[in-house]
């Protein structure tokens, strides 16, 4: 079972993390499943987040959380089994997070939800919203930004917050003076597309810049100096 709530890491607020590929191979676990047919709620098996104030603590459910309900009387005896192998079972460790996070804070809001939603309606959204709007009309605020759940088994980057969403609501943008309010010294930001070529070339006349892709570390209101 440890292995099992360990299993599960993919699923923690990080959007540089990468967990090992082969961190489902022996797991058995559907987001789907314990939210639209178990109706587990978010905060039944993350009962963590409400007191957590730093992105390097673990969230995840904790053995004693999983068992109130497969212990082999709640659960379907099929359930139960949490591991394909129980015997090569391994938990993972935690990844290291090079950003700033407060779930505690967060929950103190509310739900973001609609916050998210006008900004992708108004275009002041930064960067790309693809399918993430059809997610907002939602009352759960946990899913206002892990999004999706509800539809796969095994979380994914895709199932965690964007910057851009963080950017909804913390609209200093001044990099990078303002970096450092959420990314830790040590985390490496800046693009690997950002050569001297590049730095050289990215102001000339005729030179295509993906400015989507721009706004989310430069906002609209480009300074030169934030750079030179």
């Amino acid at each position: 079972m440890r292995g099992f709530v360990a299993g599960i890491l993919l699923a923690q607020f990080s959007h540089l993390a990468q967990a090992p590929p082969s961190r489902s191979e022996n797991l058995k676990f559907s987001h789907r499943f314990h939210l639209t047919q178990a109706k587990a709620t978010c905060l039944d098996c993350h009962t963590a987040v409400v007191s957590s104030s730093s992105a390097s603590d673990n969230n995840l459910p904790l053995e004693e959380t999983c068992l109130q309900c497969h212990n082999g009387t709640k659960a379907r005896k099929e359930c139960t089994l949490c591991h394909i192998d129980p015997e090569k079972a391994k938990p993972f460790e935690s990844p290291h997070r090079d950003f700033r996070f407060n779930h505690q804070r967060h929950l103190q809001f509310g739900n973001l939800a609609p916050l998210l939603a006008s900004a992708i309606d108004q275009g002041s959204y930064l960067g790309r919203a693809g399918n993430i709007r059809k997610h907002l009309d939602t009352n759960n605020p946990c899913t206002a930004c892990h999004r999706g759940l509800r539809e796969t088994d095994f979380s994914s980057l895709n199932n965690l917050p964007q910057m851009a969403d963080c950017l909804v609501c913390h609209t200093e943008i001044d990099p990078p003076f303002s970096c450092s309010f959420c990314h830790t010294p040590e985390a490496q930001i800046k693009p690997a597309g950002h050569t001297p070529e590049y730095i050289d070339l990215h102001s000339s006349t005729g030179f295509e810049l993906d400015k989507p892709s721009c706004t989310i570390c430069h906002g609209t209101n480009f300074r030169c100096m934030g750079c030179h």
